[in-house]
């Protein structure tokens, strides 16, 4: 497993290679291995001791706690209950720095092999001679003719490198048939047919090709600060469009939202005067009865007086006009229509709006997921066959015979190690790599907390610790911990996604520089690395992760895509 850009990878020691150079005297009490980082394998920078009293560099300790759950010793595996504050111990690190300088000075200062008293130091080194001189006894090269002859050179402490071996002569001549350094004598022996040119010449030459070369590197510098640059840039742009489009969905659904409340606010009014009109309507209705009420009233006093009376003219005289009834109106078909209350319509058009905004979100909804599956679906096509390489993978790996699986085991396999092995990280390639067009692979991760999937170009150090990121050879995500999902885009990217993957499927354009993930099952876009510059062939890249004592057991399963049921 190879490390994201914001947590440490586990890895695993197979060797313990001392850095050459480091300085060690026989008479000392202390050896070079106390000074060694059992993590980084190199001498320790601001060391740092864990309570249990192993060392180790500040920086590689602090990065390997950044992913570890348990916080542990990584050398004796000593599990601490609180993770330790680290502070630099002065005092190692003054010993490191002294052997450190000691290492320089333990290099002696050439002297003269003339001077017999005390010896002065040596100016130049004759190949004739097999002598180192000092200024004052190579006096005789600069003024007797029979020494001007002869071949000087930098002071030399193995002045035996720079003589033929067979004829005891100096070496002045290159065969670039045998690609070797040869003497006058070997040209007229073993090389007599070769095409042999002075040292100076081919060493020129050399250099030539150096300069031509570091220009080339310089070069390939200036191409990767660009592609950086054009990678911020390509970030910039995206935000810019980003916020761009959140501002007109933001205005979209305030205007949409504002139409709303001033359809609800119209709506309202009418209903109020609508209301206000029934009431009137009402009143006048009310005041009319109450007048026909008091009509009615006066012809029923009248009658009653009538009759009781004994003026028998009179109340013939009038009968004819009290038989009639009185002049009222028709009530039969008066009625005050009934209109919906208020806070009823206010209710109504607050779940009008709710089912709207409902509406709308799933339609936007439904028209992402409508996107991602047609895109998925295309994508598919260029789908690939994709089986591990077991001579890449870390020997605490376990493939499958079909090479379709691959778990971390505990236990570490005798396996030879080779060039394409990867050392320290429980990593793996595919055995196809591609250099042109466009590839698809998906890999089921279910029951899985952590791992690491994408593809890897040719040209990565499987010999150390990577950092997973574009510059480094890796375009990947990750999980760790169970529901952390990072893009590794140099600085790490955090994914937040609608549900949790359990297919993964990874893309690649290699024309345009680009690198998809997608979540097969809900058939949604993860992640894009876009705007890359690919020069080299491209291998899928799986990591399982540590095992985590069972926890992320699971393996990593490459799965077969059927084109025809897409």
């Amino acid at each position: 497993m190879a490390e994201s850009s914001s947590s440490q990878p586990r890895y695993f020691r197979r060797k313990m290679d001392k850095p050459e150079g480091f300085a060690h005297d026989s008479s000392s009490l202390l050896s070079e291995d106390q000074f060694l980082c059992s993590i980084c394998l190199d001498v320790l920078t601001d060391p740092v001791s864990t309570p249990c009293g192993h060392n180790f560099c500040k920086t590689c300790l602090t990065l390997y706690w950044n992913n570890t759950q348990h916080c542990h010793c990584p050398f004796c595996k000593e599990k601490f209950t609180k993770r330790p504050e680290l502070k630099i111990n002065t005092t190692l690190r003054d010993v490191v720095d002294h052997f450190k300088k000691e290492g320089d000075l333990d290099k002696p200062e050439i002297l003269c092999d003339a001077c017999t008293g005390v010896k002065q130091k040596a100016l130049k080194s004759c190949l004739d001679c097999r002598a180192t001189f000092c200024k004052f006894h190579l006096e005789p090269h600069n003024n007797v003719p029979v020494f001007k002859e002869h071949k000087l050179i930098r002071p030399m402490e193995n002045l035996q490198d720079y003589i033929c071996q067979k004829h005891k002569r100096p070496l002045e001549l290159f065969c670039r048939d045998d690609q070797t350094c040869v003497c006058l004598f070997c040209t007229v022996t073993d090389h007599k047919t070769h095409h042999t040119v002075p040292i100076e010449e081919e060493s020129g030459e050399k250099k030539t090709q150096l300069v031509k070369t570091q220009t080339e590197v310089q070069q390939m510098i200036q191409d990767r600060l660009k592609n950086i640059k054009d990678i911020k840039h390509s970030v910039e742009l995206r935000k810019r469009n980003t916020e761009k489009e959140k501002a007109d969905s933001i205005e979209l659904f305030t205007a949409l939202i504002r139409s709303i409340e001033r359809s609800l606010a119209e709506l309202v009014k009418v209903m109020e005067e609508k209301q206000k009109a029934a009431e009137k309507q009402a009143e006048d209705l009310i005041k009319e009865l109450e007048q026909e009420i008091t009509e009615l009233k006066r012809r029923d006093t009248e009658l009653e007086q009538l009759s009781h009376t004994e003026d028998h003219l009179h109340l013939l005289q009038i009968y004819p006009s009290l038989c009639r009834p009185p002049h009222t109106k028709n009530w039969t078909d008066i009625s005050i229509n009934p209109h919906l209350s208020v806070e009823t319509v206010r209710n109504a058009l607050s779940e009008l709006q709710k089912s709207l905004d409902e509406t709308l979100s799933k339609t936007l909804n439904e028209k992402i997921r409508e996107s991602d599956f047609t895109e998925l679906k295309r994508i598919q096509q260029y789908a690939v066959d994709v089986t591990l390489d077991a001579y890449t993978a870390n020997p605490h790996l376990i493939l499958s015979d079909d090479g379709k699986r691959v778990t971390h085991g505990d236990t570490e396999q005798n396996l030879p190690d080779n060039p394409k092995r990867f050392d320290y990280c429980a990593s793996v390639l595919g055995k196809e790599g591609f250099s042109s067009g466009r590839f698809y692979y998906e890999v089921q991760v279910r029951g899985k907390t952590e791992w690491d999937l994408g593809v890897a170009r040719e040209s990565i150090n499987r010999k150390r610790i990577n950092l997973l990121n574009p510059q480094n050879g890796f375009w990947a995500v990750t999980l760790r911990n169970g529901n952390k999902y990072e893009a590794c885009a140099g600085l790490s990217v955090a994914l937040s996604l609608r549900e949790r993957p359990q297919k993964v499927g990874v893309f690649v354009d290699y024309k345009e520089g680009l690198v998809c993930f997608y979540d097969v099952e809900s058939r949604s876009h993860i992640y894009s690395f876009t705007g890359q510059s690919f020069t080299e062939k491209l291998y899928p890249y799986l990591s399982p992760c540590y095992n985590d004592g069972g926890k992320n057991s699971a393996p990593l399963i490459i799965s077969p895509i059927f084109k025809t049921n897409i």
